[in-house]
């Protein structure tokens, strides 16, 4: 495609009041040769709109340079049909920082300066972008593959299918229903949440059952997942025989395991006698219809309830499985149904019963439930049969016993997939691996299991991503991604059945899903330069490169999030996107008038993470904070794309120092891209080397992480590296 480029630049918002916006032409249309540059005093407005629509039409403009406010505000408007488009700051970065007393000749040179060279870095940009080629393969699949056949997986295959998808439903039973079939009841879901209600399962598998666009394997097990978004190739083993579905999405619901009791600190009575249960064991006995002591079949109408049995707790569990109090609550309602002189006890570290399920609470207080804060410290015999339950009340400051006949212990929900810690494994090949202990037996590099994110759960992003794991196109609901209840299971699935169907409709017009919404580029490389060094392969968060027989990097398009961390990886600088590579970026950063050395006026580059430290950037010139002007600030995918040449290029270009802002890393990360800013910041140590050869100070380079939420702090931090680069003598390549 030819590519015709306008400039427009907005007078609104006080910027043609500020600027010099007949100079900002000039850059644009004598320096950088746009041919069409136009301003107006209202370019979002249906004029300035149309104005750009006009030139497209008639004058075959098809890339924008659009210079006003931040790229972050007017998406919609701006929304105009082109290829190649880029938002020019001048708003929030220029004008909102950098505020000019009257008669300050300095101070207005000095705004009129950053708005010259944002304004450059925005045309060379255009100019070195390329229109992305959506990738297309006639074998994309829009069904959708459910693992799990309990009430997350059933609900996740039901609106999938209702929506007008077709599913593959796989479960490893010989039947559907999975934990929530062997209940009794289940917890109030609808006002005035007070009463048990009955078990919904049974309606769920016929719905499931009788919908034509779900095919169903039961007593089956996964072999091997390969491919990627729209083109996974799923091998199902059932009744020793194997089959083959093509998939688009995947969404994985395989509900719990339950600690092993066994496991349980010896006070607690497990295994000291029958009368000591689990709670499903519990539930188990319910539904059967007689609730009585194991040991003797004699009714059990006094019984204690032990909340939080081996959960939070560093030797056992050491989170909260979250639905193990209002589970409690409903079993107790159970004793008081069947026998209307029982007695119940609730023995609890704290009693978590999140919104409704409040009403549920009081509903057990008001029938008699007894709540006792404290710990189960030893279980003996007692009498009648029974048993004698020793409490520590950590309320009343001593010790009591309860003479009961059973004691239910609330053990915790345990995961259910298979999963790696990504920092602690290295890669290991799907023929490596028993794929009969595996869930997904996935056919990539970095091995079969799912990332972990912590206690063997999958790794998903917590904030803004929740049903996403690191290899896209796969998601993970209900208590198999973190444990939940039945009602937030529910909701749970009906999420991730949404992520499912999004990613597929989005991988059939090749564009990306998240980060990076609708972005139809991918990364390419040049061959005949790489050096199958591997480190893409290796730092790619997201399982999107394999390897061909000789080590270069084979790319998987659709598994690809757009963030750029291979081309930040690549030494030789051989990867990347039509509309983001090294050269585009390095060709901005030198598109910047660094002054000489005797007019003072230092230069700092600031490269900023778009999804977190940019967003905070603008929300600071909303508070209208004041910020060095001698900053030029460029936002970057992801930090994990920053390549070292780019330091390398801005000190010999004559900065002063650069300051790289990216989002938090390590166990609490809230990098989009799950490794970026860490990825970066291993890349950095290594630069001393770089500044050393180029005779600098190593501090003048520096990384620190930005929250979305840091606005207030961004001052501080940006100025105060200013005031600390200005303590050095100016770099002496600002003469070359």
């Amino acid at each position: 495609m030819e590519k015709k480029i306008g400039c427009y630049i907005c007078k609104g918002c006080g910027i043609g009041d500020n600027l010099d916006v007949g100079a900002l032409e000039s850059v644009a249309r004598k320096d950088q040769k746009i041919p069409v540059v136009r301003n107006h005093e209202f370019l979002c407005g249906s004029e300035g709109l149309e104005l750009i629509r006009k030139d497209m039409e008639s004058e075959g403009v098809n890339a924008l340079v659009i210079a006003g406010c931040s790229p972050r505000a007017k998406v919609d408007e701006f929304r105009l049909g082109a290829a190649l488009m880029d938002r020019v700051n001048l708003r929030e970065q220029v004008l909102w920082v950098q505020p000019v007393a009257e008669g300050d000749d300095t101070a207005e040179e000095d705004r009129q300066m950053a708005a010259v060279d944002y304004l450059a870095m925005g045309c060379v940009k255009v100019k070195k972008m390329d229109a992305p080629i959506p990738f297309e393969d006639p074998g994309f699949s829009k069904d959708i593959l459910v693992v799990g056949g309990g009430v997350a997986g059933l609900t996740a295959a039901k609106n999938i299918a209702d929506t007008g998808y077709k599913v593959v439903l796989v479960e490893k039973s010989d039947d559907l229903g999975g934990m929530l079939s062997r209940m009794h009841k289940v917890s109030p879901t609808k006002p005035p949440y007070k009463d048990p209600e009955e078990n919904p399962i049974a309606g769920l598998i016929a719905a499931v059952k009788g919908n034509g666009a779900i095919k169903i394997h039961t007593g089956a097990t996964i072999k091997k997942t390969a491919g990627a978004p729209g083109l996974f190739d799923i091998t199902i083993v059932k009744g020793g025989k194997e089959s083959t579905e093509r998939v688009g999405a995947i969404v994985v619901a395989t509900g719990f395991g339950l600690y092993d009791a066994g496991k349980l600190p010896a006070q607690l009575g497990h295994g000291s006698s029958p009368d000591v249960i689990t709670s499903l064991q519990f539930e188990e006995m319910a539904k059967a219809g007689k609730i009585v002591r194991p040991s003797d079949g004699q009714p059990a109408k006094r019984v204690a309830f032990s909340l939080c049995a081996g959960q939070r707790s560093t030797e056992h569990l050491e989170y909260c499985s979250g639905a193990c109090c209002v589970y409690s609550l409903k079993q107790a309602l159970y004793v008081k149904e069947q026998y209307a002189d029982a007695s119940t006890y609730l023995i609890y570290q704290e009693v978590r019963t999140p919104g409704q399920m409040e009403d549920f609470y009081r509903k057990v207080q008001d029938e008699g439930g007894v709540f006792i804060k404290g710990d189960v410290t030893q279980v003996a015999k007692g009498a009648g049969g029974g048993l004698s339950v020793e409490v520590n009340d950590k309320l009343l400051r001593g010790k009591e016993k309860l003479e009961v006949d059973l004691l239910v212990l609330a053990v915790g929900m345990t995961p259910s997939l298979d999963t790696v810690d990504p920092n602690k494994a290295s890669p290991v090949g799907a023929g490596e691996f028993d794929y009969t202990k595996s869930v997904l037996n996935l056919d990539y590099r970095q091995g079969p299991s799912l990332p972990e994110l912590k206690w063997g759960f999958p790794d998903s992003h917590f904030i803004c991503f929740p049903y996403e794991t690191r290899r896209t196109g796969i998601y993970v609901a209900g208590p198999a991604r973190r444990p939940m209840g039945i009602a937030a299971s529910v909701s749970d699935a009906t999420g991730a059945a949404l992520k499912a169907i999004q990613v597929v409709e989005s991988v059939a017009r090749g564009a990306a899903v998240h980060p990076r919404a609708g972005d139809l580029s991918y990364p390419s490389f040049r061959k005949e330069g790489c050096t199958q060094c591997k480190r893409c392969t290796e730092e790619c968060p997201f399982g999107a490169i394999n390897e061909d027989d000789k080590g270069n990097p084979l790319f998987n398009p659709t598994r690809c999030r757009r963030c750029g961390t291979c081309m930040g990886a690549c030494p030789q600088k051989i990867i990347s996107f039509a509309n983001y590579s090294v050269d585009m970026i390095g060709s901005m950063l030198k598109e910047v008038e660094v002054p000489e050395e005797d007019e003072e006026k230092p230069r700092i580059l600031i490269f900023a993470c778009e999804n977190d430290a940019y967003p905070a950037m603008d929300q600071m010139a909303q508070n209208r904070a004041k910020i060095s002007p001698y900053v030029r600030v460029i936002p970057l995918r992801c930090m994990g794309s920053m390549n070292l040449v780019w330091v390398a290029d801005a000190m010999s270009s004559g900065y002063d120092g650069v300051l790289l802002m990216g989002c938090r890393h390590g166990d609490q990360y809230q990098c989009h891209n799950v490794r970026g800013s860490a990825l970066a910041e291993i890349r950095l140590s290594k630069v001393s080397e770089t500044l050393d050869r180029l005779q600098l100070e190593s501090a003048r380079v520096r990384m620190v992480e930005v929250n979305i939420m840091d606005a207030d702090k961004l001052p501080e931090v940006i100025n105060g590296f200013v005031d600390d680069i200005m303590e050095f003598d100016p770099n002496p390549y600002k003469a070359f």
